[in-house]
């Protein structure tokens, strides 16, 4: 009488020492009293220009470190403790700053030069945040995903636009209409009892249930998680020995209820036999406690380190950097994650690697086997290749509501490439960073101005509007050959409105209620309810990073509720109107031609760009943003 759904690893280990490393991030001279990085100067504490006072600890230090467009503060944690609390919080906080001597840390920041002085401020309050970690999460209590959802008549994005999660893959027909066994609580009996209910809306996991027998009264619909324990196919009842009782509200209605069932569940669909099973094996993970792994080192994204997992939660790791004695210098990242690869990894494409002070492995610690880690497309190197100094569109990692003009700096080994923003690079090379010729986060010359993004060019590039043509002849450079980018557009499902949850990408270790804004074929713009735009994200369809609503609930994970109105509006209304002035100068700008853009930018090379396609047209594997002729 019901259909049923179709469920859905390989085994090879290695190991190699945490010795295996490159050179380290050579320090420079700390008796510089100023930097020029790309003409630009700035200067340190014994002059003034250059620098910013945070709004809410105090701390000063170089304005272009500075979070925000504004740089108001020093860190996001600043800017959203500033969004939290009363302007009279944040002056006695930076009262309590200004009264205390100078510590040993602050001395430290003041006299290195600008990329030491990050790195150490970096390490400075990941620290403080892990300290804090238990009093700063923000409580969940108080918010419900069904009542945000129905008093705003939200859509929440498919389980099935979320290969990772679990059940992304093996969800099945799951929708509104299918029947399930659930708990009655409409009841006096003293023992547990179930009736039967149908979905009503489905939210990512979490379905608006109504009990059969209420037809259209919606007083007693309920949410809940599909993939929770009491959540049961219908039969599971009969099988199980558990009594079906109907709710108290609705028993004098019929007085054949075995009839009334038989007739509303004939042909009606319910779940698969094996659901509970199938979502006990999709929360299984691979990766263990104690493992060891290199991953980016959140101080210096150019190079790896080792790390331990202390944690798995739904798939995302908690990674303790093996130097921590004390397991509080920590990142989070999924399972999947780009960021973290098998030992060995650095030394054998090439990517520096910062060696550990720890001369052998820990007990009980074991390299993670490498056929855990997610494998990255083969790719062509031997033809048409990236070279170093060839120009692209790159995601700042350091500031993802951004994408920014940057250059490629090396070429690595197995399609890797090492990237830096162009106008704030170090002179070391400290703050490239590494992504693969396949990522989605790297696109070619003109990506921003044909899909109507705004570009963030050189900081203190003075030619605008920014234009790549005469970007290229000033710095007497090329763009990379369009071919040579990813160009696969997946069906992911998503459309502009839903609503999930996201990684803070720039807080790893906090999830939050979000909101797709925008989608550029594979490019989603993530927006975290209840904060400015500033704080969006500019994500792949396919990252790890996203989930379904319910997840946190699903796998225990702490969900970081929307903002309330009250820090909303203490938000300042002049970065707004900065911000609105901004976009509408850009929106101003006049949209150069596809025929100029090969004329000017390609410089006769046969390609011919598609004009921003909406966020529909945007969403399938037919389109892309750039086509090569034939």
């Amino acid at each position: 009488m019901f259909d049923g759904y179709d469920s859905c690893s390989e085994d090879t280990s290695s190991s190699s020492s945490s010795d295996e490393s490159e050179e380290e991030v050579a320090p420079l001279p700390s008796s510089l009293p100023i930097i020029k990085n790309n003409g630009q100067v700035y200067t340190y504490p014994d002059g003034k220009s250059g620098m910013a006072t945070c709004e809410m600890c105090g701390m000063v230090g170089v304005r272009d470190a500075f979070y925000s467009k504004t740089k108001r503060f020093c860190s996001v944690s600043c800017s959203r403790s500033y969004s939290s609390n009363s302007k009279k919080a944040s002056i006695l906080a930076r009262l309590q700053v200004a009264g205390k001597p100078p510590t040993k840390k602050a001395k430290v920041l003041q006299k290195q030069p600008l990329v030491a002085k990050l790195a150490a401020y970096a390490q400075y309050q990941a620290t403080l945040q892990n300290q804090a970690k238990t009093k700063a999460a923000v409580p969940v209590e108080g918010f419900s995903w069904g009542n945000y959802i129905n008093s705003n008549s939200f859509t929440a994005a498919p389980v099935t636009c979320f290969k990772h999660a679990p059940m992304g893959t093996c969800w099945g027909d799951i929708a509104e209409g299918v029947r399930v066994e659930v708990p009655n609580t409409d009841c006096s009996l003293p023992t547990k009892v179930f009736w039967i209910a149908g979905i009503v809306k489905l939210a990512g996991y979490n379905a608006l249930l109504r009990y059969e027998g209420f037809e259209n009264d919606s007083s007693l619909d309920f949410w809940c998680n599909i993939c929770g324990s009491d959540i049961h196919p219908v039969g599971w009842c009969a099988t199980s020995g558990k009594p079906l009782v109907p709710p108290r509200t609705i028993q004098h209605k019929y007085t054949n209820w075995k009839a009334f069932l038989v007739k509303r569940l004939t042909g009606a669909k319910t779940l698969p036999p094996d659901f509970s099973q199938k979502v006990s094996e999709s929360m299984q993970y691979p990766f263990k406690t104690s493992m060891r792994v290199e991953v980016v080192d959140k101080t210096h994204l150019c190079r790896t380190r080792v790390a331990v997992v202390e944690s798995v939660i739904g798939g995302r790791l908690r990674l303790v950097y093996e130097e921590s004695e004390d397991k509080t210098d920590d990142f989070w990242c999924h399972m999947y994650s780009p960021l973290i690869h098998h030992i060995g990894w650095s030394r054998s494409i090439g990517h520096r690697f910062k060696r550990s002070d720890i001369t052998k492995k820990q007990d009980g610690h074991f390299d993670a086997p490498p056929h855990l880690f997610m494998k990255v497309k083969e790719v062509d190197a031997a033809g048409e290749w990236f070279k170093e100094g060839m120009k692209l569109e790159a995601i700042d990692p350091l500031n993802l509501s951004a994408i920014c003009v940057a250059t490629i700096r090396k070429v690595l080994a197995d399609g890797y490439l090492m990237i830096g923003i162009d106008g704030s690079e170090a002179a070391d090379g400290s703050d490239w960073f590494c992504y693969h010729a396949t990522s989605p986060s790297i696109f070619p010359v003109g990506f921003c101005e044909i899909n109507m993004i705004e570009l963030t060019p050189p900081r203190g590039y003075a030619k605008l509007p920014f234009k790549w043509f005469d970007y290229l002849r000033e710095t007497d450079s090329i763009a990379a050959p369009v071919k040579l980018f990813n160009k696969e557009v997946p069906n992911h499902g998503f459309h502009v409105g839903m609503k999930l949850e996201a990684v803070d990408l720039m807080e790893p270790r906090l999830v939050c209620v979000a909101t797709v804004t925008r989608i550029i074929h594979r490019l989603l713009r993530i927006h975290f309810d209840g904060w400015e735009d500033e704080y969006d994200q500019w994500v792949d369809c396919e990252s790890p990073d996203l989930y379904p609503v319910g997840w946190c609930q699903l796998t225990g994970y702490q969900l970081q509720p929307p903002a309330p109105q009250s820090s909303r509006d203490s938000q300042s209304s002049s970065s707004k109107q900065k911000k609105k002035a901004k976009s509408q100068q850009y929106k101003g700008h006049k949209k150069m031609t596809s025929l100029q853009l090969k004329e000017e930018l390609l410089d006769g090379e046969e390609y011919s760009f598609l004009q921003g396609a909406s966020d529909q047209e945007s969403n399938g594997s037919a389109s892309y943003y750039i086509k090569q002729e034939p």
